[in-house]
């Protein structure tokens, strides 16, 4: 089997790959059968020269390899008929700016593989990028503290090499003893945690978070009960949630009247309840002042998220009156950190994470006949059509919606 690492094309630029130098060694290492050939790039964050030093041919042309590995969206004029892809194609929820991409896919008898479906037996996403979101998105949302209060200045991440620059600045600053919520239990809830405990912030329960005063920044982190609760009165389980999301109501407010700082890990299921509205920031008692929210949907479940923000201007102000954008330095204004794309600041560990997880999860599916059906699950098209599994897009293909 003949695989080939991509060069990245979309614009802005992103420096990530699927796999290492290193990352491709203990690939080699561990299946014998497979061929990598790497695409010359000269925006890459490992050079040519670091693969080639591992032994791996560096070319231009990658029409001899049978499946080939990117991140983002392969523009439509790059894309080789008749091979197999992986990579971030962002479709599976009708996108419209990608349906010319998709239809592209299927006329050039692609066989897609969107890394975003590819899933466990139980649904559950077995590879992706969202630890490092959770670790970018928390080292922004406290560089947004100090930029408004003007008490601090971080470095932006993008000029740091690594998590632990990362975690070095966020030790060296002084925090007043502000009290910070983060919703999500998932990856980029668990990456959040990781600096809010690099930073060796107190976590405290849920209770003691909203009855108890303190001498020193805390945090809590909560899951979907905690914040949402049946509108009857009763308490079941996360399952019943997931089940039955419009038989419940937010419950959200009573953090926002004790936080300071609102970190938004969470995964937002469709029919949910909004974790806080427009006319929930407009109360007195809304005391949030920084949002950093990773989650990132656009004029959603966190209200203050009017847009996404870019890595080149990460925060921008929210009026809670007018309820519109504004300078993040009104002494109005909430704080809205919405990077949309934030493993991008931290390329080299983030490739190296994602590398991890793709030869543990993926890899080997294509050497056991994919018997556990990863390959199965995440086949998007076949033969210039849509697989069953994804054959709901087809109204979206042939632009009916």
């Amino acid at each position: 089997m003949k695989f080939g690492i991509i060069k990245e094309r979309k614009n802005p630029p992103d420096r990530r790959v699927v796999f290492s130098p290193n990352g491709l060694k203990k690939v080699k290492s561990k299946f014998l059968d497979a061929s990598f050939t790497v695409e010359s790039s000269d925006i890459r964050v490992f050079k040519d020269s670091a693969y080639e030093e591992m032994g791996f041919k560096v070319v231009d042309d990658l029409s001899d390899c049978d499946v080939l590995l990117g991140v983002k969206e392969v523009p439509v004029a790059a894309l080789q008929p008749n091979k197999k892809y992986f990579f971030f194609s962002h479709t599976i929820k009708k996108q419209p700016y990608n349906r010319d991409l998709l239809r592209a896919i299927l006329d050039k008898n692609i066989e897609l593989y969107d890394h975003e479906v590819i899933v466990g037996q139980r649904g559950f996403r077995l590879i992706g990028f969202g630890r490092y979101a959770g670790i970018v998105g928390t080292y922004n949302g406290f560089r947004a503290w100090g930029l408004k209060h003007d008490t601090f200045v971080l470095p932006k991440a993008e000029t740091l090499s690594d998590q632990k620059e990362l975690e070095s600045e966020l030790t060296e600053i002084k925090l007043p003893n502000i009290k910070i919520v983060l919703t999500g239990r998932g990856k980029v809830g668990g990456g959040a945690k990781e600096i809010l405990d690099a930073m060796k912030i107190k976590e405290v329960s849920v209770n003691e978070y909203l009855n108890s005063v303190f001498d020193e920044p805390v945090y809590v982190q909560i899951d979907v009960l905690d914040y949402n609760k049946r509108k009857d009165g009763q308490t079941i389980d996360k399952n019943d949630f997931y089940t039955n999301p419009k038989e419940y109501e937010g419950d959200f407010m009573r953090f926002a009247k004790v936080s300071d700082m609102y970190i938004a890990g969470h995964f937002f299921g469709s029919g949910s309840p909004f974790i806080f509205t427009r006319d929930d920031v407009k109360k007195e008692d809304f005391n949030i002042k920084v949002v950093a929210d990773i989650s990132c949907d656009v004029d959603g479940p966190v209200a203050t998220t009017l847009r996404a923000s870019t890595i080149a201007n990460p925060i921008y102000g929210y009026d809670p009156i007018t309820e519109a954008e504004v300078d993040f330095k009104d002494p109005k204004a909430i704080v809205v950190m919405a990077v949309d794309n934030l493993p991008c600041e931290l390329p080299k560990d983030a490739s190296e994470g994602f590398g991890e997880m793709f030869l543990e999860h993926v890899i080997p599916a294509f050497f056991n006949n994919d018997k556990d059906g990863v390959l199965s699950r995440a086949r998007m098209t076949q033969n210039g059509a849509l697989t069953e599994r994804f054959s709901y897009l087809q109204d979206y293909v042939d632009g009916k919606e």
